[in-house]
C-alpha cells in the first residue's frame, strides 16, 4: 500500500491557466515546508521542467502512450515517494485525448487510475452563473470520476465572485479559490526557450516560480486543498524501480546532457542509467567546452530546444569533442534536436559533423506520436523492436536516414541515423518503456570503441 495525497488540475480545455496555476500551488506549498512532487500528463518536457523548479525535485512526466497504461501507477508512486502532495497537471480538456484515445489517455482517464480527486480550473471571464452548468456537466459526464471542486481564474470584480460562488454552492461544487485578471501573472519565460531557463536554474525562471506561488498563496485556500488531497486512499501498487545489474568491468562514466537544474532527458533516464552501473555526469552543451573527464559514452534528451542552434554551434570545442568520442566508436545517443547538433550543419551553423547531412528550420512544427520499427541493431535496441515515441521539432533533415536508418512508421520513409555507436533521431522515447535502453548503453560503454566504420 502507498499512501499519497494527490491532486490532478484539468481544465475545460486549454488556456484556462492551469499551468500557471499548477507551478503556482506547488510552489506556495512548498514555501509553507511542505514536500511537493509535481507532474505532467503527457510528453511535454517544459511544463515537468517547471513543475520540478517550483517543488524542488525533479518534475516527472506521466504518458500513458509512451510509458504503457500498466506502468502509470508505479511510475506516480515512485515519483511521489515521501511527498506531502502529489500534483498531477493534466493536459487539453479533462476528457481530450491528442491521439484520439480518451478511455485511456485523458486526463480524466489518468485522474481515475490514480483514484485522485480533480480540481477543475474554469476561466470565467466571459461567464456568469453559467459556470454552474459547466462544472455540473463535467461532474455528471463520467460516473466514476472524483471531481473535488474548482478554482476560478479571470475573475472580475468581487461581485462576479459572489455569482459565481453562489451557483457553484447550488451545485453542491467547493471553490478552492478565485484569481482576479491580474493574479495570474504572464511571467513565465517564453517556450521558444524551452527547458534552458530552468537547466541553467535562471534567475527569470526562479523568480517567475516565485512570483506565482505568491499569487497562488495569496488567493488559494491551501489548507482546504491539501486536506482534499489527503482523502486519496492509499495506492495498492509497488512504485516502479530503475533497478538492474552492476556491468562488467567498472562504472563507466557517462554524459548527460544536463545543467545544474535538470536535464534534457525524462528524470528516469539518469535513474537508470545509474542503476545499470553508469557514473553520471553533467555536460552543458550551450556552456561547457568539453565532455567530463574518461567519458565514454553521451545522452542527449529530446528536451534540448531547437531554438539554441546559434549557442550551440559557437561551441565549437564540444562540438569537436562530441565528433571524436562518435569517431572512436563510444555510444552517443541523441534524441531531438541533439540530431541536429550532431549534423554537419543547421540553418548554415556549422555543428557536430559527426552525421553527414543538413538542417533546415522551416514554418510550423511536427508534432505527434509514432509506433515505430527499429531498421537496426544499435545501442538503443534490435532490429525489428517495436516502440511508441513521440516527436515535436520545426527543422528538418537531409537526407531524412543514413545508410542504416534507425526507425521506420507507417505513413513516413525511414527515419534517423545508425553509424558506430551512433543512434541519432528525433523520436523520443521514455526509457521506462524500455529499460533495457540504459543497460545496453552502459555496457557499450564498458567495451572497447572502434577505430573503423560499421
Amino acid at each position: 500500500m502507498t499512501a499519497v495525497p494527490r491532486l490532478v488540475l484539468s481544465a475545460p480545455s486549454s488556456g484556462h491557466g492551469t499551468n500557471a496555476l499548477s507551478i503556482g500551488l506547488l510552489a506556495a506549498l512548498a514555501d509553507r515546508g511542505v514536500d511537493v512532487a509535481g507532474f505532467k500528463l503527457g510528453p511535454d518536457h517544459v511544463d515537468a521542467a517547471y513543475l520540478g523548479l517550483a517543488a524542488g525535485r525533479p518534475g516527472r512526466n506521466l504518458d500513458p502512450r509512451l510509458v504503457g497504461a500498466e506502468r502509470l501507477l508505479p511510475l506516480f508512486a515512485h515519483g511521489a515517494a515521501g511527498a506531502g502532495l502529489a500534483l498531477v497537471q493534466g493536459t487539453m480538456g479533462l476528457y481530450d485525448s491528442v491521439a484520439g484515445r480518451p478511455e485511456t489517455e485523458s486526463t480524466a482517464a489518468v485522474a481515475t487510475v490514480l483514484r485522485s480527486p480533480v480540481v477543475l480550473v474554469v476561466d470565467v471571464a466571459a461567464m456568469g452563473q453559467s459556470v454552474a452548468a459547466l462544472v455540473h456537466g463535467f461532474r455528471s459526464y463520467d460516473e466514476q470520476l472524483w471531481l473535488g471542486g474548482v478554482v476560478l481564474t479571470q475573475v472580475a470584480s468581487p461581485r462576479h465572485e459572489t455569482m459565481l460562488r453562489q451557483a457553484l454552492d447550488d451545485i453542491d461544487v467547493p471553490v478552492y479559490g478565485a484569481l482576479r485578471r491580474h493574479e495570474l501573472p504572464p511571467v513565465l519565460p517564453s517556450r521558444r526557450h524551452g527547458v534552458v531557463p530552468v537547466v541553467r536554474r535562471d534567475a527569470e525562471a526562479v523568480r517567475a516560480v516565485r512570483r506565482l506561488g505568491e499569487a497562488v498563496a495569496g488567493t488559494v485556500d491551501l489548507e482546504r486543498l491539501l486536506a482534499l488531497a489527503r482523502s486519496a486512499p492509499a495506492l495498492t501498487v509497488e512504485p516502479w524501480s530503475p533497478a538492474a545489474g552492476e556491468p562488467d568491468g567498472g562504472a563507466p562514466v557517462v554524459a548527460l546532457a544536463a545543467g545544474p537544474g535538470g536535464s534534457y532527458s525524462y528524470a528516469e533516464t539518469a535513474e537508470l542509467l545509474r542503476a545499470a552501473g553508469a557514473e553520471v555526469v553533467a555536460v552543458d552543451p550551450l556552456r561547457d567546452e568539453a565532455l567530463p573527464a574518461g567519458a565514454r559514452a553521451l545522452v542527449v534528451g529530446a528536451g534540448l530546444p531547437e531554438s539554441y542552434a546559434r549557442e550551440l554551434s559557437a561551441n565549437r570545442r564540444l562540438c569537436i569533442a562530441v565528433a571524436e568520442l562518435a569517431r572512436t566508436g563510444r555510444p552517443v545517443l541523441a534524441e531531438g534536436a541533439g540530431l541536429l547538433w550532431l549534423a554537419r550543419e543547421l540553418d548554415g551553423l556549422p555543428m557536430c559533423g559527426v552525421l553527414d547531412a543538413v538542417g533546415a528550420t522551416r514554418d510550423g512544427l511536427v508534432v505527434g506520436y509514432r509506433e515505430a520499427t527499429a531498421l537496426s541493431d544499435s545501442v538503443v535496441t534490435g532490429t525489428g523492436t517495436a516502440v511508441v515515441g513521440y516527436k515535436q521539432h520545426g527543422a528538418v533533415l537531409t537526407p531524412r536516414a543514413g545508410q542504416r536508418a534507425a526507425w521506420s512508421w507507417d505513413g513516413g520513409s525511414p527515419e534517423g541515423f545508425v553509424w558506430r555507436g551512433v543512434h541519432a533521431s528525433q523520436l523520443g522515447l521514455h526509457w521506462a518503456a524500455r529499460p533495457g535502453i540504459a543497460t545496453r548503453l552502459v555496457a557499450a560503454g564498458v567495451a572497447e570503441g572502434v577505430g573503423a566504420p560499421a
